[in-house]
């Protein structure tokens, strides 16, 4: 088994490349997995021993310890994933895991900012009054708050503001995934046709686009990052100087810390707004599928394999339709 599991770990990585955080939680997954098979003095059984019986006992002990059906889910995926590999190199005749079913789980449709209150949000950062010309902005949000520029200067990293508004402009603008942003280089970057080159998911490359005001708030970053680059170059510290995306030593941001930038926005402008990177490629989606962008486009845009999963962001949509319906018909 485990001998196994470490060739498994290695075909992820040099052959499927998957991204370092499926590495980690697989091998975590793995291991939990064996631990569990192999008790205070006993052996890890062989591989071909563990039956689908053993498994679907494991699924058991997991959701005695509390765990969420999403979790379990993640942890059979990973099993499966694990037999699979096993029987494709031919040490195993038949995948276990393949009789065990998945824990049914609920149907989430993402929470999503309407258009309105995305572009008052970004406006805001960006220092802009009420009369902004971008596109689904012609409202003016309940949130709205003319002081957040003066409250963005009293904050310890004010300095980071233009480049924490290019990350999020670029976010809504692309629908980049948080890893796809913190990864691009200035080679992948087309400025003059506002063009990005991805890599997402299993280091698939796709071409996307990005509009104007993600435009103009990348030229506003440049001079800091230039500046970062500088200081940084002269304390003889070790930059990165082809991310685009940069931190206080030069270094190419982390996904944490984009996490951590939006958070902090977010709560400026309304602290009752759960809003994660992953919210601004929610509402990317959807609000292109609002205005008539047709599903296989955006699930080019998005870099999905499946267009099931593209499909989740037709429940959000019809879900905003309701809201408006319910609010707006008179006899609702």
């Amino acid at each position: 088994m485990k001998r196994a599991s470490a060739s498994f770990m290695e075909y992820l990585r040099s052959v499927r490349n998957s991204s370092p955080h499926t590495v980690t939680n697989y091998g975590k997954d793995l291991e939990q997995f064996i631990a569990y098979l192999t008790p205070p003095g006993a052996e890890t059984p062989a591989l071909n021993e563990v039956t689908h019986l053993m498994i679907r006992e494991y699924m058991g002990y997991l959701h005695e310890q509390g765990l969420q059906k999403s979790s379990v889910a993640r942890k059979l995926a990973a099993l499966r994933s694990f037999f699979r590999y096993c029987v494709r190199e031919g040490m195993l005749k038949d995948n276990p895991a393949r009789l065990v079913a998945t824990p049914k789980l609920p149907k989430r449709v993402p929470s999503v900012l309407s258009a309105e209150e995305m572009s008052g949000f970004l406006d805001q950062i960006a220092g802009q009054k009420s009369g902004s010309k971008r596109a689904g902005a012609q409202k003016k949000p309940a949130t709205w708050r003319p002081s957040l520029t003066r409250t963005l200067e009293k904050v310890d990293d004010s300095l980071m503001v233009p480049r924490d508004r290019a990350i999020l402009e670029l976010l809504y603008a692309a629908g980049l995934r948080v890893s796809e942003l913190t990864g691009l280089n200035l080679s992948d970057m087309d400025a003059k046709d506002q063009m990005l080159r991805v890599r997402g998911k299993g280091n698939k490359e796709r071409i996307v686009p990005y509009g104007v005001e993600a435009a103009a708030a990348l030229k506003a970053y440049w001079p800091l990052r230039d500046r970062l680059l500088l200081e940084n170059e002269v304390g003889r510290k070790k930059i990165h100087a082809e991310a685009i995306f940069l931190n206080y030593m030069g270094r190419r941001l982390t996904q944490r810390s984009v996490g951590r930038i939006v958070k902090k926005y977010a709560r400026l402008v309304n602290v009752n707004w759960d809003l994660h990177p992953h919210s601004m490629r929610h509402a990317f989606a959807t609000h292109l599928l609002a205005d008539g962008a047709d599903l296989r486009a955006i699930q080019e845009l998005l870099g999905h394999q499946s267009l099931s999963t593209t499909q989740k962001y037709t429940h959000a949509s019809i879900r905003q339709l309701m809201e408006i319906y319910d609010k707006t018909h008179p006899h609702a």
